[in-house]
């Protein structure tokens, strides 16, 4: 998450350069009661495969993708909107690119975010160590979950069902 002014604008300018270079396809997340932005995400490393001329993924939209670079800012944490914005990116992957695989990776220290990926249904893939510099500035060993075209009826559903819950209102 970025710190300040000046890390907020080299952020915005990186997703907006990542962007126009098709490298990523980035968005604030926006709070709709009040308009705040309370985070972002973004869908990336999006893969197009070369399938041979009269194959029927032949110049398919996506075959591939991550979704990364989230962050929510401390008020939001907790409060069902990255489940939403899970929801919303994994239906639009599956559902209008007909993608074959998501791919999402955290820290491996992020105990939290492993356990929310794992569940939703996200599948362990394995750990790259050293895979990309932490929020900390220092190497950090990346945990690698996917989800398969063939997994998300039961991944939405989940979804579905944590969406649910976290909309009902706890008990005093």
């Amino acid at each position: 998450m970025p710190q300040g002014k000046a890390a907020a604008a080299a952020y915005v300018e990186t997703a907006i350069s990542w962007r126009e270079a098709g490298k990523a396809i980035p968005f604030a997340i926006v709070r709709l009661q009040d308009e705040a932005v309370i985070g972002s995400t973004r869908f990336w490393n999006i893969e197009r495969w070369a399938w041979p001329q009269g194959h029927p993924r032949h110049g398919s939209a996506v075959d591939a993708c991550e979704i990364g670079y989230t962050w929510f800012t401390s008020s939001a944490i907790r409060t069902g909107a990255n489940t939403e914005c899970k929801m919303l990116m994994l239906a639009y992957a599956f559902e209008i690119w007909q993608a074959l695989r998501v791919c999402l990776h955290t820290d491996a220290r992020n105990q939290r975010s492993r356990a929310a990926i794992e569940r939703i249904g996200g599948k362990l893939e394995g750990i790259l160590r050293s895979h990309r510099m932490a929020a900390d500035f220092i190497p950090r060993d990346s945990v690698c979950y996917s989800i398969l075209a063939e997994e998300w009826p039961v991944v939405k559903k989940r979804l579905g069902e944590i969406t649910i819950r976290q909309s009902m209102p706890h008990p005093s």
